[in-house]
């Protein structure tokens, strides 16, 4: 999607970040210190996918194709926007590993039980470093927007697509955990209203929007491409979703099944609940939590409801009209080809 020299120097970018936050929390104390550490390790593994749509738009759009330093501050944003957005989710849903090693709220809960803390306040501790992790995430990459090399325009235009996508993003995250606790389902366009907001504008409208904005892509064109990126967002969450139903522990980055597991409310379970097996559905899905047969089971009621079968033809219909709205006259050639490259790549996630 990006040259090697574009992702090195983005990366040069997101490593210019830690190494600050290194430098300042060297005068600040032990434990701080050990977490610039941790952010730094949360940051880094990444697939850097919301910086390369920056980047990939920006080419696609008629930017210069060397890697300017406004292009990679702007690129390095959107990926501590997501490692923040990360963090706090793990803080949310009580996850203390990513990608099978301790995240932040789990190496400062061993850090703390080290040093003679008992188990509820190795979790307060935890919880704690996590938040603030996140916190600092989101300042340093609104910070990186704030100093860009452009205009003023630019950069209020810029600080507008970070303000919605932080916004839009906070409502979905609510929305995912009320809709998942309270005792009466939501109405279906809550559910779907939630699975969008979580993940589409951060992950894949803005990203793209910043890219072409830089680019200096007329108005026509920046609104076109808000709304192709909303729906591959979509589609990606959708995604996201089986996996996180169905995917391998590898996929998920976390045990399978875990959506199942922590009783999450996602288009695939009100899909279910539309379908005459519910009944045998909710029966499963309250016992998920007890461990891997449990959650097995409720595969297996999940898959002979037809709400699997119906998550995936909704991803490849709307990756369908993606794919036909790219040929409007606002997209130029190469941006084409990028949005029928991106949606390509979501449906070969699919599980």
């Amino acid at each position: 999607m990006i040259s090697s020299a574009t992702r090195a120097a983005i990366d040069d970018a997101i490593d210019g970040s830690l190494s600050r936050l290194r430098r300042r929390a060297a005068y600040l104390g032990d434990g701080f210190e050990q977490l610039a550490e941790a952010i730094g390790r949360a940051t880094a593994g990444g697939k850097r996918t919301r910086p390369a749509l920056v980047a990939a738009s920006y080419t696609a759009f008629g930017g210069d194709s060397s890697a300017s330093p406004a292009l990679c501050s702007i690129a390095a944003a959107f990926e501590l926007l997501h490692t923040a957005f990360v963090v706090h989710d793990d803080v949310i849903d009580h996850d203390t590993v990513r990608r099978g090693i301790p995240n932040v709220a789990g190496e400062f809960r061993a850090r703390a039980r080290a040093r003679g803390a008992d188990a509820d306040d190795a979790a307060l501790v935890g919880d704690a470093a996590a938040i603030l992790a996140g916190d600092l995430l989101l300042h340093e990459a609104s910070r990186l927007v704030a100093l860009a090399d452009v205009s003023a325009d630019v950069r209020a235009r810029l600080y507008a697509l970070l303000d919605e996508a932080m916004y839009v993003s906070a409502a979905g995250e609510l929305a995912d955990v009320e809709n998942a606790v309270m005792p009466d389902y939501a109405e279906a366009e809550a559910i779907f209203d939630a699975t969008f907001n979580k993940t589409a504008v951060y992950s894949f409208s803005a990203p793209l929007c910043a890219g072409a904005l830089l680019a200096g892509a007329p108005a026509d064109a920046l609104a076109a491409l808000e709304t192709q990126g909303g729906r591959l967002g979509l589609a990606f969450q959708l995604v996201d979703d089986l996996i996180g139903a169905f995917g391998s522990a590898e996929q998920a980055g976390r045990d399978e099944g875990g959506d199942l597991r922590e009783s999450k409310r996602t288009p695939l379970i009100e899909l279910a609940r539309q379908s005459p097996s519910w009944s045998r559905v909710n029966d499963a899905l309250a016992l998920a939590y007890t461990g891997p047969i449990a959650v097995r089971e409720a595969q297996l009621a999940l898959e002979e409801s037809g709400a699997r079968w119906s998550v995936r033809t909704l991803i490849v219909d709307t990756l369908g009209e993606v794919r036909a709205a790219v040929e409007a006259p606002a997209f130029p050639p190469a941006a084409r080809s990028l949005l029928r490259d991106i949606a390509d790549r979501v449906q070969e996630r699919i599980p």
